[in-house]
């Protein structure tokens, strides 16, 4: 069975950065950050626990704390 999950190259700094900004956020990775923008950006898509088991209040939890740092509006 193929992995589900693909590989999206972006630039070390920026990657860097994320790693930064989500420091004591409650993300447990620059690429969970990731995968939460995306999946909010498409607008609509069902959110589903991840693998790492955030539940959908966990993930409603983490957008307001970034709401509240400022980092989404």
């Amino acid at each position: 069975m193929a992995d589900p999950r693909v590989t999206i190259k972006i630039p070390r700094p920026l990657y860097n950065k994320i790693g930064e900004v989500i420091a004591d956020s409650g993300f447990s990775s620059p690429t969970d950050f990731i995968v939460f923008v995306l999946r909010d950006l498409v607008g609509g898509a069902t959110i589903e626990p991840s693998r790492d088991g955030e539940s959908p209040e966990e993930i409603h939890d983490i957008r307001q704390k970034l709401k509240n740092l400022g980092y989404l509006e």
